[in-house]
């Protein structure tokens, strides 16, 4: 069994969005988005809400280590719109380092800011968390998936299961074609439609690589399993994760590794129909 060994050094290494991260932290993807949260540019702030990964943790307890922007999250999703002053007393920071906050958070749209009125005075600033930043607390949908396959189960027994399942891959192969006629020439190689497929993979929670080595092996790599808590039970998942790559690469796609079985990554050894 091949166990892939691509380094960021090594020419065939495809890189894709997200991986630096990924590379220096060894904690998991949780880890990993956070730290891009935390000390990250705004630019990657929006990026990683654009690409829905949940970035923050449950809410911290006392003495917890944490950031300000966290704390400030966490102040507007609690305890509702604010103005800067009432933030920082509900964090217990400097009003100055509250504003910074939330003005980075603003300018990555996570924070939205209107002016209110309040007695006599000049009206304030309040701010609050926009829709986008919903992508940024924990979500439960792999839970939420397991129940429905389990009503389905209940309902159609394992013959709709696999319809079911075989629906979602017509899905994904129409999208990914559709991403394909749009990014790639028709004359594009197979390495080339591999490593679309592999930026395509990465972006929805894979951790999607393409790696070719020196003989011209092509092979796919996904180092996350973005659908864990169903491919366990669900074994088709992942079968039909194998068909869905041979239809839309056209090619003989085998897999050599597997998350589900105790490998850290699902490789797959991609080649010409004719090889």
């Amino acid at each position: 069994m091949h166990r892939e060994a691509a380094t960021p050094t090594d020419p065939s290494y495809a890189r894709q969005p997200g991986h630096d991260h990924a590379e220096r932290n060894g904690d998991g993807a949780e880890h990993t988005a956070m730290a891009a949260f935390e000390h990250g540019t705004d630019a990657q702030i929006i990026k990683r809400v654009n690409t829905m990964t949940p970035l923050v943790t449950p809410t911290p307890g006392p003495g917890a280590s944490s950031t300000l922007r966290r704390e400030v999250l966490y102040a507007l999703r609690t305890g509702g719109p604010a103005s800067p002053d009432q933030v920082a007393d509900r964090v217990g920071a400097s009003r100055t380092g509250v504003l910074q906050q939330l003005r980075t958070l603003e300018t990555a749209g996570l924070v939205s800011r209107s002016l209110s009125r309040h007695g006599v005075g000049r009206p304030r600033h309040v701010y609050d968390l926009t829709p986008a930043a919903q992508e940024l607390f924990p979500a439960n949908y792999g839970a939420l998936a397991q129940s429905f396959l389990t009503a389905i189960r209940s309902i159609g027994g394992e013959t709709l299961i696999r319809d079911v399942f075989e629906a979602r891959r017509q899905q994904l192969r129409s999208r990914i074609r559709s991403r394909l006629e749009e990014r790639l020439p028709s004359s594009a190689s197979l390495w080339d439609r591999v490593r679309e497929v592999a930026s395509y993979q990465d972006e929805t929670g894979y951790l999607g690589r393409a790696t070719r080595d020196q003989d011209g092996t092509i092979r796919l790599c996904e180092h996350n399993c973005a659908i864990s808590g169903v491919s366990v039970p669900y074994p088709i998942a992942c079968q039909e994760e194998l068909e869905l790559f041979g239809e839309v690469l056209g090619a003989t796609v085998t897999r050599e590794c597997h998350i589900a079985s105790g490998d850290r990554s699902c490789t797959y050894r991609v080649e010409p129909l004719d090889g």
